[in-house]
């Protein structure tokens, strides 16, 4: 009981001693206002009470402690709110709207400023600030607390580090100069013994003289005249009429382009090159007249708050994959044409090399395609500020994200490592004669993911480059063309196989398309109940000599045999036909023999 009479009575003791000290400090800065402004320059004398610590602890000392502030504007006025984050931007945004900037002055915090500042100059410094984050700065006011704390009430991933705690700086926004990061922040700050408030940081209001002079208003926001300045929203008239206009201008460009790379081609009256302008024609129009909409646009017009960062973005990540797209035409033209016109002919079984070489330069080619489409996807991707914090959220919290991710691509990356494994390890080129699910026939190309198998009935068989690694498959060109060829037979018992051996050796010998590297060889493989097996071997210089050759050769024995003694030594099933024995029953004894 003594120890909560002696508690209730320390807390009273306090609180008497802050309405003391508040009376005398609001005496003392009131007295110094009206010393050091000009009469013309009075402002309400602020109520110290209002900047008095929260608490007896004070947050912690969550704040940034002043020895001066804002010579020679000093401490706002009552009426002004400053006591959060939110409170504090609001009262600078919706002051500057109302072109009030006598009063938005209070929210910024110009100690970084020389101490020689003016009024008037405080109020364009605000005013420039303004205009700034109005053109270039999406204000997340969701983002920002309006707690005199400046914590956060909702707790989400992306927030736990400061979840829970007083902060005395907060970020409501960025933009770059000349690939220079610039924060925009609020802090809260305490002056002497008045509680702490929020202002927009030092920091930012230094930089707000550089950032208005790339920033600022335009040649044409300056001169327009103000017929054209009614406005369409909240866009004056003008802006999207010019837009429109350059836009057209940027196509009429985009077709000069094409015309003279095509004028320009045809006058050198070469083939290579004139194959080369219609390769690249659409895409280097395309990289002209969107990068001339885009300087044009950056420099004549400035539109304002999040489309101007999205549009300008937009825009930017267009001429860069413009610029990739164009640079993969490049790549793609000259691959192809190597390939076609210095290697050789790659369909006939002999050019082994060109096979191979063309191989290379078809897996090379696509590999150099998709290292440009990545680069320039990685460029577009960091035009946009958002991906690049989407990018680092889920950096910090990617463990489950990373392994979805990595199973979702790893068909996709296991079929594109598997094509670089195929051109160094070469189980399979282009125009090899492959035996792949019992299909026979060539391989067409090889590109990222899969192979292009044309078979002899003229179908594609499209097989996944992981399965031609990893699973088992006949290539009848991998080391040399020769091919071997078997011919089956069956015969009755009583044919003489020495005939056939000397008739199948003249039909061998007498065929252009042997290739004399296997003897002819005719053998009896086994026999059944019913016939003899003979197998004879034909070789040919490649698998389709050897198909075509074994093909007639079986059909010039068959006629052979079908001309022995009428055909008689083909395939026969014997049947043996018994009398059967009974005992005629009948009463006449005229029908017994």
């Amino acid at each position: 009981m003594r120890k909560f009479i002696k508690y209730i009575c320390l807390v009273l003791l306090s609180l008497l001693l802050q309405e003391t000290s508040a009376s005398a400090f609001q005496q003392q800065d009131s007295t110094a206002t009206q010393k050091e402004l000009p009469p013309e320059e009075k402002i309400d004398e602020p109520d110290a009470s209002s900047y008095l610590p929260n608490s007896l602890e004070d947050y912690n000392e969550a704040y940034y402690v002043l020895t001066r502030l804002n010579n020679p504007l000093g401490l706002p006025p009552n009426k002004i709110n400053l006591q959060s984050p939110q409170s504090t931007l609001e009262h600078f945004v919706i002051s500057c709207r109302n072109k009030n900037f006598k009063e938005a002055v209070y929210a910024l915090n110009l100690n970084l400023m020389p101490n020689s500042i003016g009024s008037k100059e405080a109020e364009d410094l605000a005013q420039k600030l303004y205009y700034v984050l109005d053109q270039r700065v999406d204000i997340n006011w969701d983002a920002l607390p309006d707690r005199p704390d400046g914590q956060i009430d909702i707790r989400t991933t992306t927030n736990q580090a400061v979840a829970g705690k007083p902060r005395r700086s907060i970020v409501f926004g960025e933009t770059e100069i000349e690939n220079r990061d610039i924060i925009f922040r609020l802090q809260r700050v305490k002056f002497e013994d008045y509680g702490a408030f929020w202002l927009i940081s030092a920091n930012t209001v230094e930089n707000t003289e550089e950032l208005y002079q790339v920033y600022g208003p335009t040649f044409l926001d300056r001169n327009m005249p103000k017929w054209s300045q009614a406005k369409i929203g909240d866009v004056p008239l003008w802006k999207p009429v010019l837009t429109f206009l350059l836009i057209l201008i940027s196509y009429l460009l985009g077709r000069v382009v094409i015309i003279l790379i095509r004028k320009i081609a045809k006058s050198f009256d070469k083939p290579l090159i004139l194959a080369l302008s219609k390769r690249l024609g659409v895409p280097a129009a395309m990289a002209a007249g969107v990068f001339f909409f885009y300087i044009t646009l950056n420099n004549l017009i400035s539109y304002s708050g999040m489309f101007s960062s999205t549009i300008y973005a937009l825009l930017l990540a267009i001429v860069i994959a413009s610029g990739t797209w164009f640079f993969m035409r490049i790549i793609d033209f000259f691959m192809r044409y190597v390939a076609e016109n210095k290697i050789g002919d790659v369909t006939s079984e002999d050019s082994h090399e060109a096979r191979q070489l063309f191989t290379y330069f078809s897996v090379a080619r696509r590999i150099l395609t998709f290292t440009v489409v990545i680069i320039g996807t990685a460029i577009i991707l960091s035009q946009f500020r958002s991906m690049e914090k989407l990018g680092v959220s889920m950096l910090a919290s990617a463990g489950l994200a990373t392994i979805i991710l990595g199973i979702a691509a790893q068909s996709t990356l296991g079929n594109i490592i598997a094509g670089i494994q195929i051109a160094i390890t070469k189980p399979a080129r282009i125009g090899d004669t492959v035996i792949i699910e019992d299909r026979w026939g060539y391989v067409e190309d090889i590109r990222f993911t899969y192979m292009v198998v044309r078979t002899w009935d003229l179908k594609r068989l499209i097989v996944p480059l992981k399965t031609v690694i990893s699973e088992t498959f006949e290539n009848l060109s991998i080391t040399s063309p020769h091919q071997l060829n078997e011919i089956e037979l069956f015969v009755d018992y009583r044919v003489d196989v020495e005939k056939l051996r000397k008739k199948f050796t003249e039909l061998l010998e007498n065929s252009e398309d042997w290739d004399e590297e296997h003897p002819p060889l005719l053998q009896v493989l086994g026999m059944t109940e019913k016939s003899l097996r003979l197998r004879a071997v034909c070789s040919a210089k490649n698998a389709v000599v050897a198909w075509d050759l074994h093909c007639r050769l079986r059909e010039q024995m068959v006629a052979y045999i079908n001309e022995l003694e009428e055909g008689i030594y083909f395939t026969r099933s014997r049947v043996e036909l018994k009398e059967p024995h009974f005992k005629a029953k009948t009463d006449n004894p005229d029908t017994k023999k």
